[in-house]
């Protein structure tokens, strides 16, 4: 495959660990990747840098994906390195996790903006081209909190259950040009948040898992590369939840 017959991704949040692995795997199946970041450049380096090891093709992005501005930046970066924007994945996030009455309005406004305005802001400057190109795959990463709620999350779990109706809202506006959006949904996954359970909530935890273990980023990203390639081209609306059988819906 030619470099203008490979896709070009854009994987918001790709410094983290989940973003970091979702990267990877689509450099891995053959696409081009932007890997974005704000607050670490190193981080998002380094998963350049193993991409590119690796023989394939990424460079990394910094913006903050809450200002509209700094978005169309980032994608008309994309666009003028590589000519186009084929996949985007919705992955930048954060938590302000306290019980609601505790929660300063500021702990709400920073996590629904940064979880669930920059996906719209993201999804917004992408659409027009990837219709022009009928061709286009959008995934947002979700969690099943988004799905079950949790007490101490009420800001996360709303900015994640908002994802869900934007994905299916994407998945009917965009159908018709050939473009899907889905989203993943995952549960405990190892990415340094379960060592901060402590071993008794950790066991908790474990107990709710009829797989009895944690998730991996790499189940993560394995799930992510499938809803964003060929194979899923008959697939958008969904949300497939990455969760051990923890939350059977």
């Amino acid at each position: 495959m030619t470099g203008e017959q490979r896709r070009a991704a854009l994987v918001t949040g790709g410094s983290g660990a989940i973003g970091g692995a979702i990267a990877r795997r689509l450099a891995a199946g053959g696409d081009r990747v932007a890997v974005h970041y704000l607050g670490s450049q190193a981080k998002a380096d380094g998963v350049v840098a193993e991409i590119v090891q690796r023989g394939g093709e990424a460079f990394a992005v910094r913006a903050d994906v809450t200002v509209a501005a700094d978005v169309e930046s980032m994608v008309a970066a994309v666009t003028e390195r590589w000519g186009k924007i084929d996949v985007l994945v919705n992955n930048a996030g954060i938590t302000r996790d306290t019980l609601l009455m505790r929660m300063d309005e500021s702990d709400w406004d920073a996590v629904i903006t940064t979880n669930l305005k920059s996906a719209y802001l993201c999804a917004k400057a992408v659409t027009r081209p990837m219709m022009r190109q009928r061709y286009g795959r959008i995934l947002n990463v979700s969690s099943v909190v988004g799905v079950t709620g949790n007490a101490g999350q009420a800001n996360y779990a709303a900015a994640k259950a908002g994802l869900l109706g934007f994905t299916r809202s994407l998945a009917k506006e965009l159908a018709s040009r050939g473009i899907t959006a889905n989203a993943i949904a995952p549960g405990f996954i190892d990415a340094g948040m379960t060592e901060a359970l402590g071993a008794e909530l950790r066991e908790k935890a474990l107990a709710f898992i009829p797989l009895a273990r944690f998730g991996s980023v790499e189940d993560v990203a394995e799930a992510a590369w499938f809803l964003c390639s060929e194979a899923a081209g008959y697939i958008t609306g969904q949300v497939l939840q990455i969760d051990g059988g923890m939350v059977m819906a």
